[in-house]
């Protein structure tokens, strides 16, 4: 059997959902439908599986893809090759669908987020929280502060900072969680936009980041630009941060000068990320642009790179990328000069770009980074996210 032809066959002759099932992941009943299947693995696991079995995504984050990509990302340690040997070992069986034990839960046991959130102090200088974020990730002191100030931010347990996901009404949906050995959501809670503004007035820059910590690296880099408004969208897309989004973007159309930007990771999946984003902006009539920290993944890599205080910047490596942050915080008009490498481009131009050179080339096999990938396969099938 040709090589191609088997790759083929085992995509369509094996199911993502055995897949999952073989490694511990169980039907949640309540939560699926015929086309969208989601399973559950311990707390935070979520895979949904979609096109008859043939794509999979993952609700935490942007990965997806088809069942040679699932098997890699659940295991990234495999290859090509023994990815293949275990899809073989797969082929025809059907899933059996078992279902996920719910957790009995007391109604008391229902905290909501608001509830949570009013319970944690703010965040005090010289706290373990404002040390983990000034030291060990390297935010300004002045940011932090204005993320607490604005109520956007709270203290947590074990030195972890709490962020606050709201509502169009400013009602607390759910909180993200950031801590030097934990991440998470909260378990009541519901995705929407974490939001930070520095000014008062209406703002003319949108600037979307995947996380929190992201967002306020950003604003520092840009010089905590009174125009904008940072948000994070926590990973993954879900339908009511895609409504939140949707409104900022309607008001942000009826502002002279206004633009979106997609500040999301430099990566693959960054990039698929911000396509979506220039999607919506379209859609509301919003000039889009991208933004990719320089030479770096994301945006508190970069913030962590080029350091805050002269001490530290006495002892940066040479790296022009790192220059250039630097030289854009120490301008007093940060809007001549942002931290971006490349130059900001239409996005529909680096999408494009991006789509010609996918065409040319094969894709390789990837999972949780570049650097894990051991043989050059076929562009993956269906796995996108509905």
């Amino acid at each position: 059997m040709a090589s191609d032809d088997e790759i083929e066959q085992l995509r369509a002759g094996v199911s993502c959902a055995v897949v999952l099932e073989r490694r511990g992941y169980r039907l949640d009943e309540q939560e699926s439908s015929r086309r969208s299947l989601k399973y559950r693995r311990g707390k935070g696991e979520t895979v949904i599986v979609n096109h008859d079995g043939r794509g999979w995504w993952d609700t935490g984050s942007t990965a997806k893809g088809d069942v040679f990509t699932l098997v890699q990302y659940l295991d990234p340690g495999l290859n090509f090759g023994q990815v293949r040997r275990e899809l073989r070992d797969l082929a025809g069986v059907a899933p059996t669908f078992q279902p996920a034990e719910r957790a009995t839960r007391d109604k008391g046991e229902h905290v909501p987020p608001e509830l949570l959130w009013t319970a944690r102090k703010p965040v005090t200088e010289g706290s373990p929280t404002w040390n983990y974020l000034t030291k060990e990730r390297g935010l300004a002191p002045e940011i932090v502060n204005v993320a607490t100030r604005t109520d956007v931010l709270r203290e947590g347990p074990y030195a972890s900072a709490w962020f606050a996901h709201r509502d169009a009404d400013d009602a607390v949906t759910g909180i993200e969680m950031r801590g030097p050995r934990y991440r998470g959501f909260s378990r009541d809670g519901d995705k929407t936009l974490f939001r930070l503004q520095v000014g008062h007035a209406a703002p003319t820059r949108l600037a979307v980041t995947e996380a929190p910590i992201d967002a306020m690296s950003l604003a520092v880099l840009e010089g905590m630009r009174t125009d904008t408004l940072y948000v994070g969208t926590a990973g993954g897309m879900g339908p009511r941060t895609i409504a939140a989004l949707e409104r900022e973007l309607m008001a942000l159309a009826e502002r002279p000068g206004a633009v979106m930007i997609a500040a999301t990771d430099a990566d693959a999946a960054g990039d698929k990320y911000a396509a979506h984003l220039a999607e919506l902006a379209a859609a509301a009539n919003v000039p889009a642009q991208r933004a990719v920290p320089a030479e770096h993944k994301d945006w508190n890599d970069a913030l962590r790179a080029a350091g805050q205080g002269p001490s530290q910047r006495a002892g940066l490596s040479s790296s022009p990328a790192v220059a250039t942050i630097v030289r854009a915080m120490d301008r007093s008009d940060s809007a001549a000069s942002q931290p971006w490498s490349p130059a900001p481009v239409a996005l529909g131009q680096r999408v494009r770009a991006i789509e010609e050179q996918q065409a040319r080339a094969a894709v390789p096999l990837t999972a949780r980074g570049a650097d894990r990938v051991a043989e050059r396969r076929p562009a993956p099938g269906p796995g996108a996210q509905p």
